[in-house]
């Protein structure tokens, strides 16, 4: 795709028009600019970088509501680069329009849409092209896209309602650390001076909270360094291969966060299994993507195995059994599937179970952890304040012992 710059004259208002246009070739340039009714006069294509495309990573929401539109307008009868061409002007994203309006000029330049799509790796990811990629083979691109935009709405409300789960703890914890360090800091040092006008030895606890007050006073800067330095090689560790293995098999162990996270993984699996079967997609190629869209390295790693074993004759369910991070359940459901032939109904099905079962177990993590976090926190600053007012309840024993 090139960018062309180009002479013409406005057979409508007889204006002499000088501006730019991206094409595939020449020709494709000549051929845009005429069904705008311009007449051509000179025609050149500038230098660019070899390869270059634009765009970049647009928000969830923003995708969902092009996908959903698009499918309408195409249903409806449009276009594909008069939906296009609809959808750039009405959307305030402006990366999205970018994107938006580079795909439209590819489409009229002679790509196909899901072609056009592969320009743009950030906004639109391997699973979306491949599925409109089925859409256009099949002649069903607008029902396709229906069930991508009804796909990306169950991920991204799913997406939400764990970050909003995990929003308030989160708070909570930093509000306590800072009125700790801050009490740490601030206000355990007065309470040291009084104290040590007394002559006489502190009671444990009391003790304890102001030499830990001095160590946190002198060392502040290197605990903040030290703690930013751990929190940035975990998070480099994790980017890893051997590190995010490390991580994804332990996070799906851990206490109750752990079954959120294997339950968010299977139904995404489920969910992009049927959308892609559903949509005619072959099924090592099904699960090719799927793989690299679950969000966890240990089932990517089973499903590129099951993969292996399927394309030597193996039935999904059986492969998949060989793997223990695929619950019985849903080797189940997979069984049920291929002996009907309704392999994708069942998979939603499965995966609308585990959507409400995750919803369930928010909803009750939240009313838990709420109360917990109440506790957590009186326990902190209250265990604090009660350290530092000991010695005033006990004044009577340290004047007598004077």
């Amino acid at each position: 795709m090139g960018s062309f710059a180009f002479v013409a004259h406005d057979t409508v208002s007889g204006r002499e028009i000088r501006s730019s246009v991206e094409a595939g070739t020449e020709e494709a340039a000549i051929a845009t600019l005429l069904r705008r009714n311009l007449l051509v006069v000179a025609i050149q294509e500038k230098a660019s970088k070899k390869g270059r495309t634009g765009g970049g990573r647009v928000p969830a929401m923003d995708l969902v509501i092009f996908t959903r539109q698009l499918a309408t307008m195409i249903d409806a009868g449009l276009a594909m680069v008069q939906s296009l061409q609809g959808l750039a002007e009405q959307t305030s994203n402006k990366v999205m329009r970018d994107v938006i309006k580079d795909v439209c000029l590819r489409v009229e330049g002679g790509d196909s849409f899901s072609e056009a799509l592969q320009k743009h790796p950030k906004a639109f990811n391997r699973l979306f092209i491949c599925m409109v990629a089925a859409g256009e083979r099949g002649g069903l691109l607008a029902e396709i896209l229906a069930r991508l935009a009804t796909y990306l709405e169950n991920a991204s409300r799913i997406r939400k309602k764990v970050k909003s789960a995990m929003m308030y703890p989160t708070v909570v914890t930093v509000v306590a650390i800072l009125i700790t360090s801050f009490l740490l800091v601030k206000v355990v040092p007065v309470f040291g001076d009084v104290f040590s006008t007394f002559g006489a030895q502190l009671p444990a606890p009391t003790q304890y909270l102001i030499n830990t007050s001095n160590f946190v006073r002198h060392y502040i800067i290197l605990l903040v360094l030290g703690l930013g330095a751990m929190v940035y090689a975990w998070l480099y560790f994790i980017r890893t291969v051997v590190g995010r293995h490390f991580w994804d098999s332990r996070r799906i162990k851990l206490p109750i966060f752990g079954s959120i996270a294997h339950k968010i993984c299977l139904a995404r699996f489920n969910r992009t299994l049927a959308s892609l079967v559903r949509s005619g997609v072959p099924i090592l190629e099904v699960l090719q993507i799927v793989s690299q869209t679950v969000g966890n390295a240990v089932m990517e790693k089973a499903i590129k195995a099951a993969a292996l074993d399927i394309e030597r004759g193996e039935s999904i369910s059986s492969a998949l059994s060989k793997h223990s991070v695929f619950p019985s359940m849903t080797i189940r459901m997979v069984t049920a599937g291929e002996q009907t032939g309704k392999l994708d109904n069942m998979l939603e099905r499965m995966a609308d179970f585990l959507d409400e079962e995750i919803e369930t177990t928010l909803a009750g993590l939240m009313s838990l952890i709420e109360p917990l976090l109440i506790v957590f926190l009186g326990v902190v600053v209250g265990g604090m304040v009660i350290c530092m007012f000991l010695p005033i309840f006990k004044l009577s024993t340290i004047i007598n012992k004077r």
